[in-house]
């Protein structure tokens, strides 16, 4: 089955710049200086060899000027199509958003996002063995439209997972003052041995229930080697920004 995919840190979306998730890929723009942003979240992917996902927390803060702190508490699942399956702690996340250049001096904004994979409560649900996220994500706006997007290649030493890189893009409408549209292409070359390549398409929506309070979610079908990865795959968060 492909990689289970989390969301990944956003901007505050009570700010102008609304990218990140629900999207796989993600933007530019770390947490303003001083807020905190905790997605409680849930996600899922179906494959031919069953389902699988997870549910946690999501925690940004930004801890100074273009600098973004973020730590993700899953709890990870499978039901392999065979039955059984196994519910643990999924791989913790440890990162940090630094964004260097910025879209008034540049023309575009580029941050730099590694990320730590901690092992897993289960081999099961998870790797059991630390990995490395090395992506690079730019974005630009422009009056209601955001397009953002980059990629890297995450590292991985132990069992039958392999390095990979992926590719995304993504493309938003702010509708109004409460309602965002958008949508997204990600690719992901093959994780584990023997594996196959993945591109998933999906759409995705936020509206803002108030200052603080957002929902958001986004769902899609896989373009790519489908019968062997995702057919489908889902996510929904409710955000609080302060």
């Amino acid at each position: 089955m492909a990689r289970r995919w989390l969301a990944i840190a956003a901007a505050t979306l009570s700010l102008p710049a609304l990218a990140g998730p629900p999207y796989i890929t993600d933007d530019a723009e770390p947490t303003a200086t001083g807020h905190y942003e905790i997605y409680f979240f849930a996600d899922g992917a179906s494959a031919r060899d069953g389902r699988d996902g997870s549910a946690g927390i999501d925690f940004n803060y930004g801890a100074a000027d273009n600098l973004q702190l973020t730590a993700t508490l899953p709890l990870a699942w499978t039901a392999p199509a065979g039955g059984g399956g196994a519910s643990s702690l999924g791989n913790i996340e440890l990162a940090a958003k630094y964004k260097f250049l910025h879209q008034r001096q540049a023309g575009v904004d580029v941050a730099f996002f590694p990320r730590v994979f901690l092992p897993a409560g289960s081999s099961a649900v998870g790797e059991n063995h630390v990995s490395l996220l090395l992506p690079l994500w730019l974005q630009r706006s422009s009056g209601a439209w955001t397009v953002f997007g980059g990629g890297g290649c995450e590292i991985h030493r132990g069992g039958d997972s392999r390095d990979f890189c992926m590719l995304g893009a993504a493309f938003t409408c702010q509708v109004n003052e409460r309602f965002q549209i958008g949508t997204e292409v990600y690719h992901q070359t093959a994780d584990t041995r023997g594996g196959v390549a993945s591109t998933d398409f999906d759409v995705g929506a936020t509206y803002d229930l108030g200052p603080h309070f957002h929902l958001m979610a986004s769902a899609g079908p896989g373009l790519q080697n489908r019968s062997r990865t995702d057919r489908v795959v889902w996510y929904a968060a409710l955000l609080w920004t302060r």
